[in-house]
């Protein structure tokens, strides 16, 4: 075997989106843990690499397996006329001082929480390819009743 230097992950900050949301529906109980619903009714993204909407529709089942939940999102995006097709799959977890600041109402920092998620963006709009053809991933947090998630493209 060869000694060959591995590679550092890189990371370009491509843009932001912010998802509404409705309030989380519960669906039931599942093998794996408690299924929910959260609807999808629009938002906008922008940053260095694009600016759009977010589609009205599409949504996220997660499921609840206590302390850490399990996310899987599905939805459009709108950049300059073309609609690109989204898989966001990802996993929450926080600590018990986030646990502590959301059951009073508040907001926890990005540093107490574990919001991290994986995207599949699909199109064949020629200017977007490169969205088709990357590998991103998000750091989320939550916001009054959006969710926001940081868009990085792995380079």
């Amino acid at each position: 075997m060869t000694d060959t230097e591995l590679m550092t992950p890189a990371f370009e900050y491509c843009f932001e989106l912010r998802v509404d949301v409705t309030p989380p529906q519960r669906i039931g109980r599942g093998e794996g843990g408690e299924l929910h619903f959260t609807a999808i009714t629009g938002g906008a993204l922008s940053g260095p690499r694009a600016e759009g909407r977010v589609v009205p529709g599409g949504g996220d089942w997660w499921v609840d397996h206590g302390v850490t939940t399990q996310l899987d999102a599905h939805y459009l995006i709108e950049i300059d006329g073309h609609l690109v097709d989204v898989v966001n799959r990802g996993y929450w977890r926080a600590n018990e001082a986030a646990i502590a600041q959301f059951e009073a109402g508040g907001q926890p920092s990005e540093q107490d929480m574990y919001y991290r998620t994986a995207f599949v963006f699909q199109t064949d709009a020629e200017p977007l390819r490169w969205l088709a053809e990357s590998q991103f991933v998000g750091y989320a947090r939550p916001g009054d009743d959006q969710v926001v998630i940081r868009v990085f493209r792995v380079v």
